[in-house]
């Protein structure tokens, strides 16, 4: 068996250049590479619900707003399934036998949860459905007898987990599930994106992301008000590049050509580096030389999403074809994880046999 991917979104909005950079980028690469059998992402709506059950509005509005920011980036839907989790019953069935596999402990144990608890003001009151999504996406994984998955960084303890419940599967049942590996972006400096504001994480309740369907004008916004080095007030003062948010995006997305198009005076990063450290380099500057590689990076994403915006009905046909196939991939994976378990009753001629021969003698 050749390559299956599987990787995916929750729907609570847009998706931000966080998730471009962390996932989104590279599935892309991936898609045009065509290293693979069969490609699915999926829109995590049962998942989006575990923390949004009180507004599932919320997350209805947002199924189809990903999937225009998924064809935006050139997501190529005759070469990669798209569906809709909510609508593939069988994942739920698979995480209702994986949950025996797990226990509760490990589950608080899990790095991503925790961190995720934290953010969240759940205190004693955690929902069950939060608590052990991990064990959801393992379904997700394994449904489609994926081996590779590219996602963020974040996303390496949940990836860790799945690769425990098939052992454990495996272990118990014979060999029926496949073993998957993260992909995880070459450049080191993607693993997590801050929010423009400087801190960890982009946040739409922060308000410091930039989405991938941002106006010229609201990137451009955006990026002039970065979180910079607090102590570089003058352009002559000496400033720090480490934990300067336009810096930390530069390693993202600054490529040495860049540098020819829009900032001659400077071969490289580097060399803009150390002159923002000796001083009499100021962050105006460095800001709008941002502002241009993110627009020549985003303005073909903008610009395939307002075609993809006038053909809605087409949309929705695409995650519902794509559904579909979803449908039949899993519950192929499925059926298999029932018959290695032995609770195919009805499919499995050998169990009626057993109770004939057992009860033979009463006739």
């Amino acid at each position: 068996m050749g390559n299956i991917i599987l990787t995916g979104d929750r729907p609570t909005g847009r998706l931000h250049i966080g998730h471009y950079v962390g996932s989104l980028r590279q599935r892309k690469e991936m898609q045009d590479k065509g290293d693979y059998d069969k490609f699915f992402i999926e829109i995590a709506d049962a998942q989006a619900l575990t923390d949004n059950y009180d507004n599932p509005q919320k997350i209805r509005e947002n199924v189809l707003e990903v999937a225009l920011d998924y064809l935006a980036i050139g997501i190529d839907p005759s070469k990669v399934t798209i569906f809709i989790q909510s609508a593939v019953p069988s994942l739920c069935e698979l995480t209702f036998y994986y949950l025996n596999l797990v226990t509760l402990a490990r589950l608080e144990r899990n790095p991503t949860v925790k961190d995720e608890l934290k953010s969240r003001s759940f205190e004693n009151s955690i929902p069950t459905g939060f608590l052990t999504y991990p064990i959801s996406q393992a379904a997700d994984i394994t449904g489609f007898d994926a081996n590779l998955v590219p996602v963020g960084e974040d996303q390496e303890p949940m990836l860790e987990q799945t690769r425990e419940i098939v052992r454990s599967f495996n272990s118990i049942y014979g060999e029926t599930l496949v073993l998957p590996k993260i992909v995880l972006p070459s450049n080191e400096a993607c693993f997590r994106l801050p929010g423009t504001d400087g801190k960890n994480k982009m946040s739409k309740s922060l308000g410091n992301c930039i989405y991938l369907a941002d106006e010229k004008e609201v990137v451009e916004k955006k990026v002039m008000s970065m979180y910079t080095d607090p102590d570089h007030v003058k352009v002559s003062d000496p400033g720090k590049v480490e934990g300067n948010t336009v810096f930390t995006y530069l390693d993202v997305f600054c490529k040495d050509e860049d540098f020819e198009k829009y900032l001659p005076e400077y071969k490289n990063l580097d060399e803009l580096k150390d002159h923002y450290r000796r001083g009499g380099l100021g962050d105006v500057k460095i800001k709008r030389f941002l502002n241009d590689i993110l627009q020549a990076e985003l303005e073909p994403i903008r610009l395939r999403r307002k075609e993809w915006e006038k053909r809605i009905p087409e949309v929705y046909k695409i995650l519902e074809e794509g559904t579909k196939k979803a449908n039949e991939q899993c519950l192929m994976v499925t059926n298999k994880v029932k018959k290695a378990m032995g609770i195919d009753y009805f499919e499995d001629t050998s169990f009626l046999d057993e109770f004939l021969n057992k009860y033979k003698g009463n006739e």
